[in-house]
């Protein structure tokens, strides 16, 4: 089956996202979303947040290293875990997550190695 690298939809009423069946068995474990870097979010499935980034933000440099604090409230902040819908293949996305990334309906998603930066289609990358 190809890989999906690149999507484009629109949220429905109930700020739903339609993941496209191609991906549907990679988001099978959960999907964990957060806040990005910028003005977008990043869509992981829940495996590679427990096992990737868990271990990256819990990196040993010590209590006080104000990096590893930063990293963690950036990612923290707001992160939502949500179950695929497996009938539809939809995803929630939280209101407060839509305000950070400036998303109104119209979603791009692209993928960046393991996870994907969903982002405002109004966005200028």
């Amino acid at each position: 089956m190809a890989s999906v690298d690149y999507f484009e939809r629109k949220l429905d009423d109930k700020r739903r996202l339609t993941i496209p069946a191609e991906l549907r068995n990679e988001l099978s474990s959960g999907i964990v979303l957060t806040r990005g870097f910028g003005n977008y979010l990043h869509l992981y499935p829940r495996d590679v947040w427990n096992g990737e980034v868990e271990a990256a933000l819990s990196s040993s440099g010590g209590i006080l290293d104000e990096k590893i604090a930063d990293m963690n409230v950036q990612f923290r902040r707001g992160k939502t875990e949500a179950e695929l819908d497996q009938k539809q293949g939809r995803v929630t996305i939280e209101q407060h997550l839509l305000d950070y990334a400036q998303i109104d309906r119209e979603v791009i998603a692209v993928r960046a190695g393991a996870y994907f930066r969903i982002m405002s289609a109004d966005t200028n990358v």
